[in-house]
């Protein structure tokens, strides 16, 4: 290499007199680009930052709705004196879930958009069916399946008491639908395979009574522990009692094994 070769200024030399040229001459608008970036990041925290500061005050003011269902129901016909600070009993059950309608359907009108209120739809569904608003209860349990997280443990019983809804209403098709969802999601010990044994009852109500009872048959096979199996068992005896005839389980004998040992 020459002398002059030496010298001259390299390639990394030559780029970097270039990006320093160019930074001196767009420092403004550079400037201005972080900038925006920076209060960009900081709406983006400011927003989660309240979101989450609203979610805390829905969650709170949830407990303070939900206090209601913790008020007793006369049993007796003694009038019952409240406690210093605490509220009268109700009169009757239909007194207190139509207390627990007007506080979550208030709660969800004040807090859209937030878990506390999708969280809230569920036993606002449940007062609903037992007063037999049952339109009522359905808008409920719809909002609370769409608006609440898909793995949310309360799911399964979103679904159930959609389905018991459509039952009342005699939409055994919806019902059926409903109990399928049901049996699709996590519906933890208490209430591992009702999906399957709601679904059974609503087709022995349809006349499928063949269809039914090989549900009710891999049910028995596959979760005898639980209460779905033992219910399974009793009603398949109650249709081989009307001379339908029990079929072999398809469940295979693995699944069954898993089934018992959960």
């Amino acid at each position: 290499m020459t002398k002059q070769e030496l010298r001259a200024p390299d390639a990394f030399q030559l780029y970097g007199a270039e990006a320093s040229d160019w930074l001196m001459k767009r420092r403004q608008l550079i400037g201005t680009a972080v900038a925006v970036l920076i209060v960009g990041g900081l709406i983006a925290a400011l927003v989660q930052y309240f979101s989450n500061r609203s979610e805390e005050r829905a969650a709170k003011q949830l407990g303070q709705a939900l206090e209601v269902l913790t008020r007793p129901v006369v049993v007796t016909n003694e009038q019952l004196q409240p406690m210093e600070g605490e509220q009268a009993p109700f009169k009757s059950d239909k007194e207190k879930d139509e207390a627990i309608v007007k506080s979550l359907t208030d709660f969800r009108a004040g807090h859209k958009g937030t878990e506390a209120a999708a969280t809230a739809a569920l036993p606002l569904g449940k007062a609903e069916y037992r007063l037999g608003n049952h339109d009522g209860a359905l808008a409920a349990f719809g909002e609370f399946i769409k608006e609440a997280r898909k793995d949310d443990p309360l799911m399964a019983s979103a679904y159930e008491g959609q389905g018991y809804a459509h039952e009342a209403k005699g939409q055994l098709d919806q019902a059926l639908e409903a109990f399928k969802g049901m049996a699709k999601v996590e519906s933890g010990e208490f209430l591992q395979g009702m999906g399957l044994y709601h679904q059974a009852r609503i087709l022995v109500a349809q006349g499928k009574k063949d269809e039914a009872a090989q549900i009710l048959a891999d049910l028995k096979a596959s979760q005898t522990n639980t209460a779905a199996g033992r219910l399974a068992t009793e009603r398949l005896a109650v249709l081989a009692a009307q001379g339908v005839k029990v079929p072999e389980p398809k469940t295979p004998p693995a699944t069954a094994q898993t089934q018992d040992a959960g």
